[in-house]
């Protein structure tokens, strides 16, 4: 089965060369490459120019209207019936196609997600960040697992869909943030079946800074909200449990001066974070890197989700955004 991989890219060159380089590798090679440069000021037509003689690759320029849209548009070019959607900070194991093509002729599903890994050679931020992101003590272990939601949602990072599917929901909506869940949502609510191929990992390099990843899980805490009105039934408990935290740590400082023993509840929590960490990494530096970005994520994606609450369902105001214009900072 051939497929078409679209990827949405803003002022990225050095990302996309590597995941253009890991492509290159692929043990199956049924596949063309969509570039969608999303009106940056720092373009990658020589880069993909470089890679011309090794892959099946279209390059093209549009004015910046964020990933969504950018998918529609690579998506509108693209000349195969199965589409593959990654971001440009992923690089890919040279098995991904070849698996996503066996599973699909054992199992045809309409759309798939597949989960994130991190590679050795990644920064100390990147692999703590890559650890906070899929640990149970942080997003409750609900990313890249089939059985944590009642229906799977694939993510644009790393996500496969037919052309039927993908005409028959209009594609990617206007959302800025939390565009891919909303999509996941419709695909669903149409009737299409999702899986989760386990086997269909992707390297995600992620943020590069914390100050970038407090922007990107801040206003991911915003958009569940959006979600939650656009889609009534998809917020989750699992979805509140940041903003809890940012309540419950909150008031533990608060009384701190007080009661200075009550501090002991979010070090044994950080200490949880550390412990788990170190399993994973056998890295004490990834395992403290890995407690700030623990507080970052809990921190950032509750307050943004307090924030959203306040203004959507209390203040009853339209859509809420932060960092809108910083969406790939």
């Amino acid at each position: 089965m051939p497929f078409s991989i679209v990827i949405p890219l803003y002022n990225r060159p050095e990302e996309i060369d590597e995941l253009l380089a890991s492509l290159c590798n692929q043990t199956c090679k049924e596949f063309e490459v969509i570039i969608v440069e999303d009106g940056s000021t720092r373009k990658s037509d020589v880069v993909a120019e470089k890679y011309r003689d090794q892959l099946d690759i279209t390059y093209f320029d549009k004015a910046n209207s964020g990933p969504g849209l950018s998918r529609n548009a690579g998506a509108a070019r693209a000349k195969y019936d199965y589409l593959i959607f990654f971001d440009s900070d992923c690089i890919i194991p040279s098995h991904y196609v070849e698996t996503v093509s066996r599973s699909l002729s054992e199992n045809f599903v309409d759309a798939y997600g597949g989960p994130d890994a991190a590679l050795p050679s990644f920064t100390t931020i990147q692999k703590a960040i890559n650890y906070t992101m899929t640990s149970f003590f942080t997003t409750g272990g609900i990313r890249g697992k089939v059985q944590s939601m009642d229906k799977f949602h694939p993510r644009s990072f790393n996500l496969g869909v037919s052309r039927d599917a993908f005409n028959t929901v209009g594609g990617y909506g206007a959302m800025r943030f939390g565009e891919d869940i909303d999509f996941s949502l419709r695909l669903l609510k149409a009737g299409f079946r999702t899986a989760l191929i386990s086997d269909a990992y992707v390297y995600h390099k992620r943020r590069s800074t914390f100050k970038q990843f407090f922007k990107q899980v801040h206003n991911s805490g915003i958009a569940r909200i959006n979600l939650h009105l656009a889609h009534p039934g998809s917020l989750k408990m699992v979805h509140t449990l940041p903003a809890l935290f940012v309540a419950f740590m909150t008031t533990m400082f608060l009384l701190s001066p007080l009661r200075p023993a009550i501090l002991i509840i979010p070090a044994i929590y950080s200490l949880t974070i550390f412990a788990d960490s170190l399993r994973l990494h056998k890295s004490p530096k990834v395992a403290c890197y890995s407690i700030v970005a623990a507080w970052i994520q809990m921190l950032g994606y509750g307050t943004g989700f307090l924030s959203a609450s306040w203004h959507r369902l209390i203040r009853k105001q339209g859509e809420f955004r932060a960092f809108d214009k910083k969406f790939y900072d």
